[in-house]
């Protein structure tokens, strides 16, 4: 009796520890990489330089690398 009760558990632990364990770890791994990168749907915010309102990146006027929220505050015409 006693055995089988042993070869029970290596099977258990041989099985844990070699098959489920490495899938469960991949599958939290790829949560936590899904939970980092942002979503499409979600915009990101950016704060017009020389105002201080916050805009759309999407909306956003770039010169030299600076966000604006409008020509007005860029600048330009």
């Amino acid at each position: 009796m006693l055995k089988i009760v042993l070869t029970l558990a290596v099977i258990s632990a041989v099985y844990f520890f070699l098959i489920k364990k490495p899938k469960v770890t991949q599958h939290r791994q790829t949560r936590a990489a899904e939970k980092r990168k942002p979503k499409r749907d979600e915009e990101i915010m950016v704060e017009c330089e020389k105002c201080g309102t916050f805009v759309s990146s999407h909306e956003a006027i770039i010169v030299d690398g600076k966000y604006y929220c409008s020509k007005t505050c860029a600048g330009v015409r």
